[in-house]
């Protein structure tokens, strides 16, 4: 029993830990910077760029 508790423990703090990190990336404007990295990289896939 205990070590499923910590197993739990350990995933909701990862959880927790992957949420702040996605809130620090969204506030720096990095979700932007993402979306139009991908947008190239698609248009490069389909030979446009």
């Amino acid at each position: 029993m205990k070590g499923k508790r910590a197993s739990r423990l350990a995933a909701l703090l990862l959880l927790g830990a992957a949420a702040v990190f996605i809130v620090i990336g969204v506030i720096r404007g990095e979700a932007a910077a993402v979306l139009q990295k991908a947008a190239v990289i698609c248009m490069e896939c389909i030979g446009l760029g």
